[in-house]
């Protein structure tokens, strides 16, 4: 027999504060309409100023964790991928372990920009694999509106603030691409490409959080080269081909780049969760947001074959595969 690392559960949480875009056109040389052509973006929500990146992801966990009938206690680790975290340190990972109630185990947090939730993935599927864990709780978390720069209209309508959160669970499998669970994954990165997404602040700089930068046609046409390839590759090493794809579940980051992937990839865009419209770019956690909401939806359904992918700042990308 061989373990693999299925997902239990599943869960999000948004602030409720809704930002349409018409919102922007009271402060920007901006409009509706020239948000929605460019990004696909509607509307973001952005969180209260008393929540933080821990607040949220806890919701999300507590939603997962009721989505598996789990209590947190029941967890043995935690992983939080966020570039928002609330402090410097401790980790997101600890503050959620008080929060939700889990006084054993262990967390930490993973620093990938959008990317995070792939490498989390990838990280707590090692865990499993290992013995070290034998259930994960696994959380992208981020308020983005935090770094934004508001006199930046290329930039501040782009970001939206949430929290999604999945449970994988050790289990026994057969070994072959037949089974449920992280089936294979792909990671890479580039520091080439620093300046393309990048916060101009940090620590050992400036001493403060600082403001994103980006340049978005540059960052786009590396993004759809990249998450295609990586695309591939993760379905190369168990045997798939795109035609074996049920889901594609990328990051949000803008719908053309969202077309412009699935089409060099040759899925239709009816077989590819879109929530772009609603959330904005939630960075790390575009992903389990996508996932919660296609399951809620009724559209993820057990069994089904799922590629995730996303590229960030670094750069940083990667792809995994899922069979749900």
């Amino acid at each position: 027999m061989t373990t693999r690392a299925v997902v239990k559960g599943v869960g999000h949480y948004l602030p409720e504060r809704v930002v349409p875009n018409a919102e922007f056109e009271k402060t920007l040389d901006t409009s509706d309409e020239w948000i929605r052509t460019r990004s696909g973006i509607e509307r973001r929500h952005f969180a209260a100023d008393d929540q933080t990146t821990s607040d949220l992801a806890s919701l999300a966990a507590n939603a997962a964790l009721k989505d598996a009938n789990l209590e947190a206690n029941e967890i043995d680790a935690v992983v939080v991928a966020t570039s928002t975290p609330d402090l410097t340190f401790p980790s997101v990972a600890t503050m959620v372990q008080q929060k939700i109630g889990m006084t054993r185990g262990f967390g930490f947090d993973v620093q990938a920009v959008c990317a995070g939730f792939v490498y989390a993935l990838t990280n707590a599927n090692a865990l499993i694999l290992s013995g070290q864990a034998r259930r994960v709780l696994v959380i992208g978390a981020e308020t983005f509106s935090r770094i934004m720069d508001w006199t930046d209209r290329a930039t501040c309508v782009l970001f939206g603030d949430g929290a999604g959160a999945l449970i994988l669970e050790a289990q026994d499998g057969t070994g072959d691409n037949a089974d449920r669970g992280v089936l294979s994954a792909d990671l890479n990165s580039d520091g080439r490409y620093k300046d393309m997404l990048f916060v101009d602040g940090g620590v050992s700089t400036t001493g403060d959080s600082g403001k994103l930068r980006m340049q978005g046609n540059a960052l786009f046409r590396q993004a759809v080269e990249k998450l295609t390839s990586t695309a591939h590759t993760a379905l190369t090493k168990v045997g798939f081909t795109d035609d074996d794809v049920d889901w594609i579940v990328p990051h949000q980051a803008n719908i053309r780049i969202i077309q412009g992937t699935a089409k060099k990839l040759g899925v239709p865009m009816d077989r590819v969760i879109v929530t772009v419209q609603d959330h904005g770019n939630t960075s790390a956690a575009s992903i389990p947001l996508a996932l919660s909401t296609g399951v809620a939806e009724g559209r993820i359904k057990r069994g089904d074959l799922l590629v995730t992918e996303a590229i960030g700042g670094g750069l940083a990308w990667g792809a995994v595969v899922i069979r749900w």
